[in-house]
């Protein structure tokens, strides 16, 4: 595959210190479990959403998973909390009144797990919102569990991350303002004050002016992740100029990862042509 050219040279004056999501970016291996696989393409940090079936799994999955991430000698830098039956189209459970209990019960774990391999930060999916049930309603409950989310992560050194989401229409928080208003509220509430995940594609796709967002809110990004768009494939497959963003957050001095996200094109390698290989760690 050639390299990218021209203006969707993604990297371009400002090379990223990339990361792997193992749940999208490496081609599953016949032998190595995920953490592994991202090692065998060349990355030293990963970042998985819920890695689990269940929101509270059996410990031999918990020792499993860690084991796992230890024995591939990565960090894990960002881990979304339980975020419910993704499959089935809910995103998360931060607003849902009624399943707090079960959200506690998955905080405990993530929190365990985020303790013992330093995790950087949680991304907490905020839920959709329930028809027939008050959004201020929703959004206090959120505020109450983002404020104990918040507090515990902190324990740690980790941060709260809150993502806007595209192509859910029932998720609320669409665009960077959407999701640092909330973290104002938290913040108000006396926590610390949750970060924005700024997942390129997503806000992208929502019409977001991704550029003016850089410009103002970099010093409260507290991740990045990239896909093209549209399609979601490699930057470089679809018209987000990464170049230009990638300079933007490095002149504002952000100084955290940029996570690969994407539908690969082929095998992993394949598909890792736009980000070389001393770019993919530390």
């Amino acid at each position: 595959m050639p390299p990218v050219t021209g203006h969707d040279d993604p990297y371009g004056t400002a090379p990223p210190r990339g990361a792997a999501h193992s749940a999208m970016l490496v081609t599953p291996h016949p032998l190595l479990p995920p953490p592994g696989a991202a090692r065998e393409a060349g990355f030293d940090a990963v970042e998985f959403w819920w890695p689990f079936e269940h929101t509270v799994p059996a410990d031999a999955a918990v020792e499993a998973f860690v084991s796992a991430v230890a024995d591939a000698d990565v960090a894990l830098i960002g881990l979304n909390l339980p975020a419910g039956d993704m499959a089935a189209g809910d995103r998360g459970l931060i607003s849902l009144p009624g399943r707090e209990a079960e959200l506690a019960d998955g905080l405990a774990i993530a929190a365990s797990i985020g303790a013992r391999l330093r995790v950087h930060g949680c991304n907490a999916l905020y839920g959709n919102r329930i028809e027939g049930v008050d959004p201020a309603h929703q959004d206090e409950v959120a505020l109450a569990n983002l404020t104990r989310i918040a507090e515990t992560l902190a324990v740690f050194g980790a941060c709260v991350w809150l993502e806007p989401l595209s192509a859910v229409p029932a998720y609320p928080l669409r665009t960077a303002a959407d999701a640092l208003a909330v973290a104002e509220r938290v913040a108000g509430a006396g926590a610390p004050e949750p970060l924005l995940l700024a997942d390129l594609f997503h806000l992208t796709a929502n019409g977001d002016d991704v550029a003016a967002v850089l410009d103002a809110h970099t010093p409260r990004i507290g991740h990045v992740q990239v896909a093209d768009h549209p399609g979601r494939g490699r930057p470089g497959t679809g018209q987000i100029p990464f170049a230009a963003h990638l300079e933007s957050l490095r002149r504002h001095d952000y100084d955290g990862w940029i996570a690969a996200e994407y539908t690969p094109d082929g095998d992993t390698g394949a598909s890792l042509t736009w980000l070389p290989p001393e770019h993919r760690s530390e």
